[in-house]
């Protein structure tokens, strides 16, 4: 949940925007998937659900339901959240929803296993680069922050039925008035933000239920995970109301719920790094399993017509410099997905590999500036 605002649901009968053209394409089907759009995470989100449209219809005001508790307790930016009540204590404990404190401690968990690459505390350095909403309206006059809303498309009318996993920003934010955002940041102001992110600043006291900083000036952002336990939150949910055919699709986190209705498995189509929304560059075959994808194009700000992506490197204070420019993650939770995503993308191609090639169950495809892919074992 990279940013969050003021939440609307679309209860549509046909997609928007997007996702318009999957009831066009399938209108050959014995019967149309059952589809609900909303405004979640700062990004329509699209729920596609295969079955009886009479028992499948009720669910969705559960399932938005579900998107407003979890952005109510993680989106940094709503007052009275967890994470900003975490965020706002100057190092007193907080009691927190069980949710929150066990989604913080895996978050540290990915932290501690890429040696702080990715880390829950990087808040100040994302306010200082302008991504986020507190940064947005506070940059330089002549800074564009690109927020897009991750352009997916899914096409249900044949056997090769695909989702575009696009996680690229569409569109450009101006921010107006800015006077107090620099880019590139000083670099005695990237240093001394660089100093307050450290995920062991984090202590939770499972017993007490709490959270807090020891750091008073650092802060806790769940951007490169939160999206992916909702999903999978969702997908628990459906599967408790015995829906066996589904896409949730996040913004560009797709996770697909067993196969399409006709057995054959969904496929993803991964975008085409820079290319026209819709442009892909390959195709992944999935069953059960969530694909999530960080790249480059995602988000972005410019200045003096240089772009500055929004994958932070903690140790340098700026955007990843490894040659990568995207990575493609699949494996069975969207929570890991999510996080592995960030992960590999700022561990670089060859050690990044080598992480997804230790864990069970997982696979990658990582593109090169080249444009070269490089897949994971089990995909090749």
């Amino acid at each position: 949940m990279r940013q969050s605002i003021k939440k609307r649901i679309f209860l549509l009968p046909v997609l928007f925007l997007f996702t318009a053209a999957v009831l066009l394409s399938s209108c050959g089907s014995k019967k149309e998937p059952v589809v609900r759009n909303g405004f979640y995470f700062d990004t329509v989100i699209t729920i596609t659900l295969y079955g009886e449209s009479e028992r499948l219809s009720p669910l969705f005001d559960d399932i938005f339901a579900l998107c407003e508790h979890y952005d109510a307790l993680f989106d940094r930016t709503a007052p009275g959240s967890d994470i900003a009540k975490i965020n706002d204590a100057a190092g007193t404990p907080v009691t927190v929803h069980p949710e929150t404190l066990s989604l913080i401690r895996t978050a540290c968990s990915y932290a501690e296993l890429t040696g702080g690459l990715i880390d829950p505390t990087i808040t100040p350095l994302l306010l200082l680069w302008g991504f986020g909403n507190d940064a947005a309206s506070a940059g330089s006059a002549d800074s564009d922050v690109n927020e897009g809303s991750s352009d997916s498309e899914v096409n249900e009318d044949s056997a090769d039925s695909e989702v575009n996993e696009d996680s690229s920003g569409s569109g450009t934010q101006s921010a107006p008035g800015q006077t107090s955002l620099t880019l590139p940041p000083d670099t005695d102001a990237l240093t001394s933000v660089c100093t307050h992110i450290d995920y062991r600043s984090i202590v939770i006291d499972e017993q007490a239920g709490t959270v807090m900083l020891t750091d008073p000036d650092a802060a806790i952002d769940l951007g490169f995970i939160a999206k992916g336990y909702i999903a999978d939150r969702i997908r628990d949910y459906l599967v408790s109301k015995n829906v066996t055919s589904a896409i949730i699709n996040l913004g560009g986190n797709i996770l697909c719920i067993g196969s399409r209705p006709d057995k054959n498995p969904f496929r993803v189509a991964v975008q085409y790094p820079f290319g026209q929304t819709g442009d892909m560059i390959t195709t992944l075959s999935i069953r059960d399993q969530s694909v999530v994808t960080s790249g480059v194009y995602e988000r972005f700000v410019e200045a003096d017509g240089v772009r500055y992506h929004h994958i932070l490197d903690p140790r340098t204070g700026y955007p990843a410099e490894n040659s990568l420019l995207s990575v493609t993650i699949i494996t069975d939770s969207s929570t890991d997905a999510d996080a592995l995503s960030t992960a590999c993308f700022l561990l670089g191609l060859s050690d990044g590999m080598a992480l997804i090639e230790s864990l069970s169950d997982t696979e990658a495809l990582f593109i090169t500036d080249d444009y070269e892919l490089h897949y994971s074992s089990g995909l090749r």
